[in-house]
């Protein structure tokens, strides 16, 4: 069986900590839920210019999360919180990638913050600080481990979602302080917490066009390993 090999976008660092220059960094159960998935992960350094090149080589393209936001200007905001971090060339990166997938329908699977900018670049907006845009939220920052998880999501029945996981709520872990406000009308949202902030969202259109606001590569839940299994599966030619 041919095994699809997976672009999967890296986080970047400034100077300090693992090296005195500018440094990539990805967590291994990125690459690891990729493999036992069935597929070949391939990390990807943000180069714009190479992102077609990238496409051509790649059978799906995972978007990673991270300890930052996505420019509040791409989604028309006229004001930036003051709890927004910004890495500009990963975003204009991760943008150019999923533009590209977009216009191939590459299958894509947006992960946490991956997700924020998959909703973005199908025409959605984010919130920017949930604790302030959403009275009574739940601890969307976690305070236990990653590995348990935080709360559940109710899912969208009939969305592909909820037929990857085969349940109407999963547990799921939360590591995120912004969240997916609104969506164009053909995106369904295909997860909320019981708080309404929007947990997942997919393009019904597309082969495969999927993100979640959890962090699926911790596997705490079968319907983790699930989405992986889909994800390849719609990879494959």
């Amino acid at each position: 069986m041919t095994i699809p090999s997976i672009g999967i976008t890296l986080d970047s660092e400034e100077p300090g900590g693992y090296s005195k220059l500018p440094w990539y960094a990805l967590r291994q159960n990125y690459c690891d839920a990729v493999a036992q998935a069935g597929g070949l992960p391939l990390p990807l350094p943000h180069s714009p210019a190479l992102a077609e090149a990238y496409l051509d080589r790649i059978q799906g393209l995972v978007i990673t999360g991270g300890a930052f936001d996505v420019d509040p200007a791409l989604f028309g905001a006229a004001s930036r919180h003051d709890t927004v971090k910004l890495k500009g060339r990963r975003t204009a990166f991760e943008l150019a990638m999923v533009r590209g997938a977009l216009a191939r329908d590459l299958p894509i699977l947006g992960i946490c913050g991956g997700e924020q900018l998959l909703a973005v670049a199908l025409g959605g907006t984010l919130i920017q600080h949930i604790p302030d845009a959403v009275p009574g939220c739940l601890a969307h920052e976690q305070p236990n481990p990653r590995t348990e998880p935080g709360h559940s999501v109710a899912l969208t029945a009939g969305s592909l979602l909820a037929r990857i996981a085969g349940a109407a709520e999963i547990p799921v872990n939360s590591a995120h302080h912004q969240a997916v406000a609104s969506v164009p009308a053909a995106i369904l949202i295909n997860a909320r917490a019981a708080d309404g902030v929007i947990e997942g969202i997919e393009d019904p259109a597309r082969r495969f066009c999927l993100g979640v606001q959890w962090h699926p590569e911790y596997a705490i839940s079968p319907a983790d390993t699930a989405l992986f299994r889909a994800f390849i599966e719609a990879c494959r030619p």
